[in-house]
């Protein structure tokens, strides 16, 4: 009796499903917002968009993949560009491993595939950084297979559409949601279809105050028949959010301010910024500077004048970051947790790639006043603060 009521329910779920792509795609081909990437089928122009918006809002996105493309317009420049430069175009973005992850992916279709991305899936997620939803993306996008993609909008549609009420941080709800989305892929216009039902969970079904009336799958939606659109999609508790600690220096000799540059790997590898480091427990700041620039630096510094606190969120840690004045510094550089130290002009360091942290230090610093570019680095860190 309950394998057949089993049965019975993946049925009636299939004959939902069924119903839902036509609607999607018409709904999609009269509200689809004018985007950039789509107005292009040029598969590395879809790649660096969908790269970009993970995580990020499109407004956000849009000028950044208009510089991009305009400084990398295809796999062949951006295989040949150096790493910082590409940081650089990034800056403001977040999430740099995506900048590292495109660069080396494009150095290997260069090497591996002649030039030309793979239009297959399997084959997409050989590439570093593409994993399974991005190579999903591209291959239905880009060259029209039949694969799905699962996202945040997608499983926020498909649990409401479909009322599923089981967390959809565990393993096997999200294989069940790559299983339906793949279902609902299959036929004409996998691409649109895909966007349609992302498109439909960023700007229709939305996390709070979902316009049930402007869906077009809202006649057939189990969340909104039962009254649970408010409930669903069911999520666990988040990790609680970690608090840490750190102090940087302005340090300047000779009218040249000092910068540092982080390992590759790991949380903001690769990029640029004042010198300092992580506290210990119970610390105080100006102790803990002076620690952390004798331990990485071989530098000792003296008359540190406080300059204020900036904050950053990043996923699972909120940084407090203290930011000091050093009156003068002696010593000879040793780096030792660094990759790199330069010397700059006081407005050098921000025309290198760096994170929002360092932005945030800078503005408060009040030392990137001459450049050009400094209110839309200030607007970016409000805006996407990763």
């Amino acid at each position: 009796m309950r394998a057949k009521s089993q049965k019975m329910n993946a049925s009636s779920t299939q004959a939902q499903l069924r119903r839902a792509r036509s609607r999607l795609l018409n709904w999609y081909d009269a509200n689809a917002r004018d985007l950039p990437w789509r107005r292009t089928r040029d598969p590395y122009a879809i790649w660096i968009s969908e790269t970009m918006l993970q995580q990020t809002r499109v407004d956000t996105v849009i000028p950044y993949y208009a510089r991009f493309l305009a400084r990398f317009p295809d796999l062949a420049s951006l295989a040949n560009a150096d790493l910082e430069s590409v940081y650089t175009l990034w800056t403001g973005l977040g999430y740099y491993s995506r900048a590292r992850n495109l660069h080396s992916a494009a150095q290997s279709v260069i090497d591996d595939w002649g030039g030309r991305l793979p239009d297959q899936a399997e084959a997409l997620r050989e590439l570093k950084g593409i994993g399974r939803y991005t190579a999903g993306a591209l291959a239905s996008i880009a060259f029209d297979r039949e694969e799905p993609v699962v996202d945040g909008n997608v499983i926020r549609v498909l649990a409401r559409f479909l009322g599923i009420r089981a967390d959809v941080g565990e393993s096997q709800t999200v294989s069940h949601l790559w299983d339906l989305a793949g279902a609902l892929v299959v036929g004409p216009r996998p691409g649109d279809l895909n966007q349609a039902l992302m498109e439909l969970g960023a700007t229709v079904c939305t996390p709070r105050s979902a316009n049930c009336g402007a869906c077009p799958l809202g006649g057939d939606c189990t969340a909104r028949a039962d009254g649970e659109v408010a409930r669903l999609p069911i999520k666990k508790k988040r990790t609680a959010v970690r608090r840490v600690e750190a102090a940087v220096a302005w340090i300047e000799r000779r009218g040249r301010v000092l910068g540092v540059r982080r390992p590759e790997g790991g949380l903001l590898g690769g990029l640029w910024e004042l010198p300092g480091g992580d506290l210990e427990l119970s610390e105080a700041p100006a102790d803990g500077l002076r620690r952390c620039l004798a331990e990485s630096l071989g530098l000792e510094a003296a008359g540190l004048e406080a300059a204020g606190t900036v904050e950053h969120l990043f996923s699972h840690r909120r940084l407090r970051l203290h930011v000091f004045r050093a009156a003068s510094v002696s010593g000879r550089v040793k780096r030792s947790g660094f990759d790199a130290h330069r010397w700059l002009a006081p407005s050098g360091l921000a025309a290198l790639p760096h994170g929002g942290p360092t932005r945030k230090a800078l503005a408060l610093l009040g030392e990137a006043s001459g450049l050009p570019h400094r209110d839309r680095l200030r607007e970016t860190a409000r805006a996407n603060p990763k």
